[in-house]
């Protein structure tokens, strides 16, 4: 018998996507920012930044343990270090149990029962339904499966908040909705690079299904709709013009985008909206967060203005 490979914590490290889990924490802290005037309380803030990106970590590890055979079929997973033979299928499952308890233990001991559960949750639609079932059923799979994606800000929001608020849910739910309608533009601009992959893995993607142009159709579609989506923030008084004026800006950017994927110069367009969805995103949270600080150094000025004119 072989010896089991002894990954090192490089190895270890690629299962979690580190890449992919940025993004996620990033949009939660953002969250945890929206949620409260000021800076957040520091202990709530700093472990549930912990215990939200354990989980990520957790759910990505057993994304890849149980898509394992599929990301052998493809080119761009390929390297992925369970299909390169540089952790076990064995060594993955502890690790992502042992993230998945220290997450949960964090959030339950020490942020709140209801992050914990969200979280849960949200590890279990990714890692499990997703992963096991819809990536495997339908086309819409990243649409239904994108639930579960979308949810960092609201974690975010509840490490800090516990919910407790009269508009907690409401508003961190509209940062929710920005992260799900735009999963779909994003993810099916690299289906429609990756979609040979696919097709030879057998996974049902869009472009696989239903062709490449009725794919392009729905990549504009959902643009159009995420942009309309990203200006309720401004709309329920969570944020200002600054963060309103980012919003269109980065919204036209990706509608040219998406509108010039219909007729894309060469096939390499595609993953051209694919990097940009991912700055768009990075973007409007930052703006977002941004805005946030600057409304209540613009208040006081606006005060004294009507007090002038008064």
């Amino acid at each position: 018998m072989n010896a089991a490979p002894r990954p090192t914590a490089k190895q270890y490290w690629d299962l979690t996507k580190p890449r992919v889990v940025a993004l996620i924490v990033f949009t939660a802290i953002v969250g945890m920012f929206m949620a409260v005037p000021g800076w957040p309380p520091l202990r709530e803030s700093v472990l549930g930044f912990f215990g939200i990106w354990l989980a990520a970590s957790s759910a990505a590890a057993i994304n890849q343990l149980l898509d394992s055979r599929i990301d052998a079929k493809m080119a761009r997973t390929s390297w992925r270090p369970i299909v390169a033979g540089q952790v076990t299928p064995r060594q993955a499952l502890v690790f992502a149990l042992v993230l998945a308890a220290l997450s949960m233990t964090i959030l339950v001991l020490w942020v709140n029962a209801i992050t914990a559960l969200l979280t849960f949750a949200s590890l279990i639609g990714y890692a499990v339904v997703y992963t096991v079932y819809l990536k495997r059923a339908t086309p819409q799979n990243i649409v239904i499966g994108g639930i579960a994606g979308a949810a960092p800000p609201l974690l975010g929001w509840a490490a800090v908040t516990g919910m407790q608020g009269e508009w907690d849910w409401a508003h961190a739910l509209l940062l929710v909705l920005i992260i799900f309608v735009w999963t779909p533009p994003h993810f099916w601009a690299l289906a429609i690079f990756r979609r040979a992959d696919y097709a030879r893995a057998m996974v049902p993607m869009l472009p696989v299904t239903h062709g490449v142009q009725y794919t392009r159709w729905q990549i504009l579609f959902y643009t159009v709709l995420l942009v309309a989506v990203t200006v309720l923030p401004w709309a329920a008084g969570m944020s200002g013009l600054f963060y309103l004026g980012g919003a269109l800006v980065l919204g036209a950017v990706f509608l040219y985008y998406a509108w010039k994927l219909m007729d894309p110069p060469d096939e390499l367009y595609a993953m051209k909206v694919f990097n940009y969805s991912i700055v768009y995103l990075m973007a409007l949270f930052a703006f977002l967060l941004a805005d946030h600080w600057m409304l209540p150094a613009l208040e006081p000025a606006a005060a004294f203005e009507l007090h002038q004119l008064g």
